[in-house]
């Protein structure tokens, strides 16, 4: 039986609070599954609106790249959240939504009188999601916090890089990105138990969280082992080979996992030096990582990246090129998926940006509505979530409470 929603979310009225990233990379996704989604800024509207605006090369129309990409789907409604006679407009769209999501530092969602204690008051069945670096409680939930800095103490940074002492973080922003997955995740389980309980309910998340839940094994076998690792560039602290090697024009990646990939990739390189029978198993071919990952880059360097990938990809074993932006992008498989997406600006024109990844089979209807300009659907939005009048929004309009 084919579902009535084009949508999974579809009915599901969200206040979007947020800004930078993390927020609204979690928004997004919601808009994108179906939430209506409305985006509450500021007067002169949220910090992210200004970056890059005027970045010959990452703007277009006076909206940068950041504002591009994880807006879309989304309404714009200026309200002057600092002003009582601001909020009292805010507590009527509250009044009709299901979710409000800010990410707001710790504790300015008390004093602008929208945390979920205030906002309960307004909608037994609201529910809120905090995204900050910290969580709301704890010794250090005050600190700020901004990506690099959440990767730095979450021990993912102290496993990246070449060698000991060279920490990199990771080339993506993922402690935001994180911390806003999680937040749709957190948010999802708080509309189930919604069903059953009628109530609404808040959810915390911290960015530090996050990073620690995504140590996932690796935290285990420090726990089992006393033994705190450090970056080891691209091998593995398991498996051999699993490494980027260069070949004669590019760099690929492979990663043996299993006996059965090993003696594939030894036959689809045609190396008699690895057919020794003392590195048939895993744990004998760590012993020896350094030496089998030497003989495999010498061998590579033979030949082009095209000429072992077909090899290697005939035999099966886990291989690939490693992208550049442009290739990924324009990947067979990624173009396939509609990973890459046309959001058209409101004043015309279109910009690419990454499509949707969540794929389902029946409500997998993707669309992707302009980004808004700022305070655009302030009148929209109180029509028809809070029936008001004409008159009531204009004395916001004529009050510089909404915009």
């Amino acid at each position: 039986m084919t579902s009535q929603l084009a949508k999974p979310l579809e009915g599901t009225r969200l206040i979007d609070l947020t800004h930078m990233l993390a927020g609204p990379y979690a928004g997004m996704i919601l808009a994108d599954l179906g939430c209506d989604t409305v985006k509450v800024e500021p007067p002169g509207g949220e910090s992210t609106r200004r970056l890059l605006e005027s970045d010959p090369k990452y703007s277009y129309k006076g909206m940068g790249a950041y504002f591009l990409t994880l807006n879309r789907n989304k309404r714009s409604v200026v309200i002057d959240l600092k002003s009582a006679a601001g909020r009292n407009y805010f507590y009527e769209l509250v009044s009709n939504a299901e979710v409000v999501l800010d990410n707001f530092a710790a504790g300015v969602t008390k004093r602008l009188q929208v945390d979920h204690e205030t906002l309960a008051n307004v909608n037994p069945r609201i529910i809120t999601c905090s995204i900050s670096g910290f969580g709301g409680d704890g010794p250090h939930h005050e600190r700020p916090a901004f990506d690099q800095i959440v990767q730095g103490l979450g021990g993912g940074m102290s496993i990246t890089g070449s060698g000991p002492g060279e920490f990199v973080r990771a080339g993506i922003p993922i402690a935001d990105l994180a911390g806003g997955m999680f937040a749709v995740m957190g948010i999802q389980a708080a509309l189930l138990a919604r069903q059953q309980t009628g109530a609404g309910q808040h959810v915390d998340i911290s960015m530090l969280d996050a990073q620690v839940s995504m140590l996932s094994y690796m935290a285990t076998m420090y726990t089992l082992s006393d033994e705190v690792p450090g970056p080891i560039g691209n091998s593995h602290f398991v498996h051999t080979p699993y490494n980027t090697f260069e070949t004669a024009d590019d760099t690929i990646t492979i990663a043996v996992v299993t006996d059965a990939a090993w003696s594939a990739m030894v036959e689809a390189l045609d190396m008699a030096e690895l057919r020794n029978p003392e590195f048939r198993t895993g744990p004998a071919r760590l012993k020896h990582q350094a030496e089998i990952e030497e003989a495999v880059q010498q061998r590579l360097k033979t030949a082009s990246a095209k000429h072992w990938l077909e090899k290697l990809e005939a035999a099966r074993v886990p291989s690939a090129r490693v992208n550049n932006f442009a290739q990924a992008l324009a990947d067979p498989q990624i173009q396939h998926r509609h990973m890459v997406v046309k959001i058209e600006h409101p004043e015309g024109g279109t910009v690419e940006v990454p499509g949707n990844p969540i794929k389902l089979s029946e409500t997998n209807a993707d669309s992707f509505s302009p980004p808004p300009l700022l305070g655009a659907h302030t009148r929209e939005v109180f029509t028809s979530w809070a029936n008001m009048s004409d008159e009531e929004i204009d004395q916001g309009f004529d009050a510089g409470v909404i915009g």
